[in-house]
C-alpha cells in the first residue's frame, strides 16, 4: 500500500500539512560546498591537469591528454549516422520544432530597435548575442539528448558563434543519442568531462576547453554549487531544485493518465515532487487507485514510490478557483491544467514554469518535442523566473545619440540633478555641451 498523503483544503490543519509537503531545503551540504570550492581552485590553478585528474578520479577515465576527451564533429556525426532510422528521425523532427519555437521568440523580443524623438535624439536598443557559451549535460545514472537540443537550440538561433558543451561519460561510456543531438543541435566543441571541474573549466578556461561567458544546464548537487561558485565570473541560468510537476484536474481526464502524469516526474529521482489538486473526491480515489495499480509496472518503481510517499500529495479543493489559487502559491516548475475547459481556467494561473492545457498534452511532450523549452524555473521560482529561451543567450546594449539640440533640453535637466546629488563634474560635462 502506497503511503501518499492525501489533504483537504477544507481540514483546520490544511495550511500547516501543506507547508510540510512544499518544504524542501535548497541549502547545499556544506561538505559538498567545501569540495567543489576545491576542485574550482585546483582546476583555475592547474587547468587541463586538474580536470584530467578529476575525470580519472570521478568518471575512471584515465587519458593522457585532453584531446582524448574533445569529441569531434565527425564522431558526432558517426553517431547519428549510427542511429535505429526511428531515433534519427524523432531526433530531428523535435529539433525542428524546438528551432521553430524558439525562431519565434526571437522575433518577438530578441531584436534591436530605436526611434528618434523630434530633437533628432537617437534612442534605442542593440540586441547582440553572447560570444561564446558551454552547456552542461547530465550524464552517469541517465542520458538526456534532450536537454541539449533545449539548451544548444536557442542559444545557436540566438546566433550564439561558439557553443561548447560538456558531458560526463563515466567509465567512458558515450550515449549515442547524446552526441547525436549535439550533432543535430550544432554545437561546436564537445568534451566528456563533467561535474564540477567542468563547471570551473568553462568558467576559468584551461588550455584546451576555452572560457565561455555563460554556463546553461541542470545537473547533480555538485555541479548546481560549482555554478553558484563560479557565477559572476561567467553567467548561469538557474540554480535548479528537484523536478516538479502538479496537475490541476475537473475530473474528466481518465484517471490512468494522470497517474502516469504524475510518475513522470517522480521517476527522475527521489525528491521531486508529484501533485494533484482537483475538487472531486471520488476522482482523487480512482487517481489512486490508478497509481496503486499501475506503480509496480513501472521499471523505477521505487524511485517513483519514494517520491510519491516523501513530497507527493493528492488534494482535494473546494473549487477550480481555489485550486488554482493554490496552485498559484505552489509556483510549479510543469502545471497540467487537465480539463474539459482549460482555457477557461488558464487566465487564473500567474506562476508556472510551464502550462500545458487540456487532457492531451502531457508533460513528456514539452519535455520532448512540442517546442517551448523544458529548462525551467523550480521550487517555487517560476514566481519571477522564466523558461530558458533565445534571450539567455542576448544581451541588450542601449543606444543613444543626442543632437545639439537634444543636448540644449536634457542638459540643464541633467545638470540639475546632477549638482543636486554633489556630483559637479557631471553636471558640468552636461553644461559644457549648452549653447552661451
Amino acid at each position: 500500500m502506497l503511503n501518499l498523503r492525501t489533504l483537504r483544503t477544507a481540514d483546520a490543519a490544511f495550511e500547516s500539512d501543506f507547508q510540510r509537503v512544499l518544504h524542501w531545503s535548497a541549502e547545499t551540504d556544506a561538505a559538498i560546498e567545501s569540495r567543489v570550492a576545491e576542485i574550482i581552485a585546483d582546476v583555475r590553478q592547474r587547468g587541463d591537469a586538474a580536470v584530467l585528474a578529476f575525470t580519472a578520479r570521478f568518471d575512471g577515465l584515465q587519458t593522457a591528454s585532453m584531446a582524448e576527451l574533445e569529441l569531434t564533429r565527425d564522431e558526432l556525426r558517426a553517431a547519428f549516422e549510427g542511429l535505429p532510422e526511428a531515433q534519427s528521425r524523432a531526433l530531428t523532427q523535435a529539433a525542428e520544432r524546438v528551432r521553430r519555437y524558439h525562431e519565434r521568440q526571437k522575433q518577438a523580443c530578441g531584436e534591436s530597435w530605436s526611434y528618434r524623438d523630434e530633437d533628432g535624439t537617437l534612442l534605442g536598443q542593440k540586441v547582440t548575442p553572447l560570444d561564446r557559451v558551454g552547456i552542461y549535460v547530465p550524464g552517469g545514472k541517465a542520458a538526456y539528448p534532450s536537454s541539449v537540443l533545449m539548451n544548444a537550440i536557442p542559444a545557436q538561433v540566438a546566433g550564439v558563434p561558439e557553443i561548447i558543451m560538456v558531458v560526463p561519460t563515466p567509465r567512458g561510456e558515450k550515449n549515442p543519442l547524446v552526441l547525436a543531438a549535439a550533432y543535430v543541435a550544432g554545437v561546436h566543441r564537445a568534451f566528456t568531462v563533467g561535474g564540477a571541474q567542468a563547471v570551473a573549466a568553462l568558467a576559468y578556461g584551461t588550455d584546451t576547453v576555452p572560457r565561455v561567458d555563460k554556463i546553461t544546464g541542470p545537473g547533480n548537487a555538485y555541479v548546481a554549487s560549482a555554478k553558484k561558485h563560479v557565477f559572476g565570473q561567467v553567467g548561469i541560468d538557474m540554480i535548479a531544485g528537484p523536478s516538479e510537476i502538479l496537475v490541476l484536474a475537473d475530473g474528466s481526464t481518465p484517471p490512468d493518465w494522470v497517474a502516469m502524469d504524475l510518475f513522470s516526474q517522480a521517476e527522475h529521482d527521489e525528491m521531486a515532487q508529484s501533485i494533484l489538486l482537483c475538487p472531486d473526491a471520488d476522482y482523487i480515489a480512482q487517481v489512486r487507485a490508478s497509481i496503486e495499480r499501475l506503480l509496480p509496472g513501472m521499471p523505477r518503481r521505487d524511485v517513483i514510490r519514494a517520491s510519491l510517499e516523501g513530497r507527493g500529495a493528492l488534494i482535494h479543493t473546494r473549487s477550480m478557483e481555489e485550486a488554482c489559487e493554490i496552485s498559484n502559491r505552489i509556483a510549479p516548475e510543469h502545471l497540467e491544467v487537465s480539463s474539459q475547459e482549460p482555457h477557461r481556467w488558464e487566465p487564473l494561473l500567474r506562476h508556472a514554469g510551464a502550462i500545458f492545457l487540456g487532457a492531451f498534452t502531457s508533460e513528456s511532450l514539452g519535455d520532448y518535442c512540442a517546442g517551448p523549452n523544458h529548462v525551467l524555473p523550480t521550487s517555487g521560482t517560476a514566481r519571477f523566473s522564466s523558461p530558458l529561451g533565445v534571450y539567455d543567450f542576448q544581451k541588450r546594449s542601449s543606444l543613444i545619440e543626442v543632437s545639439e539640440a537634444g543636448a540644449q533640453v536634457l542638459g540643464p535637466i541633467a545638470a540639475t540633478l546632477a549638482y543636486g546629488e554633489g556630483l559637479q563634474a557631471h553636471a558640468q560635462a552636461a553644461e559644457f555641451r549648452l549653447k552661451r
